[in-house]
């Protein structure tokens, strides 16, 4: 009664380099993502909101919508925070799955994001990743209306080093992963850089026979740093 989250069904090894200065590190795209609450209020009209074409259009490393700030050192998250959507979560620093996808966190809890802890982190140089469910046995959850972001809207990502990375959306899309054996890793994971943070969660078109069938992508850039006092 959950969304699970990874592994690809087509078998696309969608593989995609976090550039962390440790050398890229690879992983599989997250693709499956069974969304058991739609299946059960399938009647209803109860799918999460999605992103306009107009604001996937800028999607891209590069195409940002300010001026980029200086990557910090490496520190870990701890929190991530999204005031347009009322999104104040703490992370997980999680790993890879025995498929090579991303994992997730426990889809018993909805108010928690997942950080890929062997790629960059959130303020550091390279493209740091994030994701979280969209929904669970309950309803909606952490990043069920991540597709309505728009561009110039902030993410804050609290750090284990006392400071806050101030990131600035400047794309969000659907990328369909079912059909599309041409995922575009290197636009979602690609290396950097500059300070760069994906927000993953599932998305687009959905059927209860094979969930969801892709995942909703907001980009965003480091634009400053506020120091705790």
């Amino acid at each position: 009664m959950t969304t699970t989250g990874t592994g690809n069904r087509s078998g696309n090894s969608s593989a995609a380099g976090t550039g962390t200065g440790k050398g890229s590190v690879w992983l599989v795209a997250i693709a499956v993502c069974a969304g058991i609450w739609l299946v059960q209020n399938g009647s209803r009209q109860v799918t999460p909101p999605m992103p306009s074409a107009a604001e996937a259009f800028a999607a891209g490393p590069g195409r940002h919508t300010d001026a980029a700030a200086d990557p910090l050192p490496p520190a870990a998250p701890v929190s991530v925070r999204i005031p347009e959507i009322e999104v104040d979560a703490p992370v997980l620093g999680l790993g890879l799955g025995r498929d090579g996808s991303l994992d997730v966190p426990p889809a018993g809890n909805g108010n928690l994001v997942s950080w890929y802890k062997d790629g960059a982190a959130p303020g550091a140089k390279g493209t740091a990743i994030v994701a979280g469910h969209v929904d669970n046995a309950r309803g909606p959850a952490v990043f069920y209306r991540l597709g309505t972001l728009k561009k110039g809207q902030r993410v804050e990502v609290a750090r284990s080093d006392g400071r806050t990375a101030v990131f600035t959306i400047d794309a969000v899309e659907v990328v369909e992963v079912y059909e599309n054996a041409d995922f575009p890793d290197r636009k979602v994971y690609g290396p950097t850089d500059r300070a760069e943070l994906r927000v993953i969660t599932c998305g687009g078109g959905f059927s209860k026979k094979g969930g969801y069938q892709g995942n909703v992508v907001a980009y965003a850039h480091l634009i400053g740093v506020r120091t705790a006092t």
